[in-house]
């Protein structure tokens, strides 16, 4: 973080380089806009054709096919949870939640899609209904479904602990849950866990030290997330420790609760002639 007694003195001008005003990197205007009127109308007939209960501080895989629905419920309690997604296909195409958080901000709702990593880049989810959308963003710039955190992990845990073993965080949770689903070794899996969705957790960073912070999450029984499979998907989720993140962020402690994530299918004919995304047009030429 930047210190508080900086070893430099400010400049006459400092106040005059300060007041730039910032400018949007990724303006979302030219982006691909989703369809979102053809979402909407083919929610109306929607089937839950199949569903899976993640436990508290586990994870669990599920399937998506293109032009499918899912949505991730709470259901017991307040609970947040951490989300990977690749390709069901092809493992390498993954969630890239660092060019979702540069095109869409830091906090995802409806409208707003999960990208895919490169070369691929292309929208694997829309987002297409959000019961914590009246959130917004808090006094303390806080509000939901980040893209900011990583996801708790093991490594980190070791460090901030003093050499603690500590097995069910997110990070361990989605690599056996993606060894389950595979049948593939944990060292081999591992390194296709990647930064996540945190659906329902209220995150932000502090306006004094621009730290990450988390508080408690808003999400009741009841609530839910809901997105639209633009591509066969292959997804992963964990039940965070920390529950609804109030107090810590891996914890044998914290109240945790199940999350239910549920498939749907829309009626025969609702999608029309939808078709889903190509891999990203750029030729890869580099300029070489």
């Amino acid at each position: 973080m930047k210190p508080d007694h900086p070893q430099n003195t400010a400049p006459d001008d400092a106040g005059t380089r300060r007041a730039v005003r910032p400018v949007v990197c990724y303006p979302p205007d030219t982006l691909p806009a989703p369809e979102m009127a053809l979402y909407r109308a083919a929610r109306e007939g929607l089937q839950v054709i199949s569903s899976v209960t993640v436990p508290p501080r586990e994870a669990r895989c599920f399937r998506v096919a293109a032009g499918q629905f899912f949505r991730i419920h709470s259901v017991d309690g307040p609970q947040v949870g951490d989300l990977n997604l690749w390709n069901a296909n092809e493992l390498s195409e993954r969630f890239y939640s660092g060019k979702t958080r540069a095109l869409h901000g830091t906090h995802l709702s409806t409208g707003d899609r999960m990208w895919s990593c490169f070369p691929y880049m292309r929208p694997m989810a829309t987002i297409t209904h959000d019961t914590l959308d009246w959130y917004g963003f808090d006094a303390f710039g806080g509000s939901v479904h980040d893209v900011i955190g990583t996801r708790c992990d093991p490594y980190t845990h070791n460090l901030l602990s003093g050499g603690g073993q500590y097995h069910h965080c997110c990070h361990s949770n989605l690599t056996r849950a993606l060894a389950d689903e595979t049948g593939l070794p944990l060292a081999e899996v591992e390194g296709d866990v990647h930064d996540v969705l945190n659906v329902f957790m209220c995150t932000g960073f502090t306006r004094d030290t621009g730290q990450y912070f988390m508080k408690a999450s808003p999400v009741r029984p009841g609530d839910y997330l809901e997105f639209f499979a633009e591509i066969d998907l292959l997804g992963a989720l964990s039940a965070c420790p920390g529950g609804d993140c109030s107090a810590e962020h891996s914890s044998d402690t914290a109240a945790c609760f199940p999350l239910l994530v549920e498939v749907l299918r829309p009626a025969p004919g609702a999608l029309g002639a939808w078709t889903g995304p190509s891999v990203n047009g750029y030729d890869r030429s580099h300029g070489a």
